[in-house]
């Protein structure tokens, strides 16, 4: 009887550490696959907020980055061969600072592109700013070349002593939302509508929804030509949606059934629907002949002279290459 009852005792004692020796070695892989996941999702976090920062410094200098295989990006034999762009070999290490008018930006950032692949110790930066932006920070020496949608005026040219280049004329046309069955309006319809005197589609033959209005800020060179030739410089509504940009405007009217704003003819694409005014349809032909009155030219500024890097970029802008540029973005050469 006692030996029997020692061996149970020893059997039990052996089981006993067994199962705490599996429980500690399970504990330990617990913890170790704890540890692991802790650390690949903690350096995750690092990856992410590093590409986060990343993207953060890009937005606040504006660098159009440009990369050697980027998509669409003109191949480089074809570059190297593109005699608008001789002018730019040679030069080392400059950046070129560029600012304002927003409706110039699809050309600017072409012109960039192809010319930071073609000699890539060049740095091109490029900004929004609307009109007077431009105009002012170029006057103030922050950038080399200011663009403006509208010819600086006398008082400008004066204080910043700018000299005024003009490469592209442009058409400003008020643009719904594809899905509005109103497709055209008068001027003095037009001008009720963004003075706030007709505030219902249904009072133009559309649905029975308020008007939305879009319009630029004080400074846009858009704005000003359009207050001036398409409103007669009458009032814009209080109620009006201020958006910064021809870009931010066409997603706006993109995403809003109801409303209606105005963009540079440039910009007129699919997803949004430009206004017949006064039985004028606003295009690239209409404005080139003159029969749609509303335009204006694309002007990029500099203080005094032209010169080094801002010349080269001008000069590129007035070349075959550029006008080329030009008008396959959607606006009408000076050349």
């Amino acid at each position: 009887m006692e030996n029997s009852s020692m061996h149970n005792t020893i059997k039990s004692t052996v089981l006993t550490v067994l199962i705490i020796l599996m429980a500690t070695f399970f504990m330990q892989a617990k913890i170790s696959n704890a540890v692991t996941v802790h650390s690949q999702l903690a350096n995750s976090k690092r990856l992410q907020g590093a590409a986060d920062a990343r993207r953060q410094a890009d937005r606040r200098t504006n660098v159009l980055q440009v990369p050697a295989n980027a998509a669409g990006a003109v191949p480089c034999e074809r570059l190297r061969n593109a005699k608008g762009l001789d002018m730019f070999k040679g030069v080392k290490q400059q950046v070129l600072r560029i600012s304002g008018g927003t409706a110039h930006i699809p050309v600017m950032k072409e012109a960039a592109k192809r010319i930071m692949q073609f000699n890539p110790e060049i740095q091109i930066t490029i900004a929004g700013g609307g009109s007077g932006t431009g105009i002012r920070q170029v006057g103030e020496g922050l950038v080399d070349i200011g663009n403006s949608g509208r010819h600086p005026t006398k008082t400008e040219i004066k204080k910043y002593k700018l000299k005024i280049y003009k490469w592209a004329i442009d058409g400003v046309a008020a643009v719904t939302n594809p899905k509005n069955r109103v497709k055209a309006l008068s001027t003095k319809q037009l001008r009720d509508i963004f003075s706030g005197k007709i505030v219902n589609w249904k009072d133009l033959g559309g649905v029975d929804r308020q008007i939305d209005v879009y319009t630029r800020d004080k400074s846009s060179g858009t704005r000003a030509v359009f207050w001036k030739k398409a409103l007669k410089k009458s009032d814009i509504t209080d109620k009006a949606n201020v958006v910064v940009s021809n870009g931010a405007m066409k997603t706006a009217i993109r995403n809003d059934p109801f409303g209606i704003g105005y963009v540079s003819v440039g910009f007129i694409d699919n997803h949004v629907t430009a206004i017949t005014l006064d039985g004028i349809k606003p295009d690239m032909d209409s404005v080139k002949s003159g029969r749609y009155k509303i335009a204006r030219g694309l002007y990029s500024n500099t203080k005094g002279e032209a010169k080094g890097l801002a010349k080269k970029f001008i000069d590129y802008l007035l070349s075959p290459d550029g006008q080329k540029l030009v008008f396959n973005k959607g606006f009408i050469p000076v050349k």
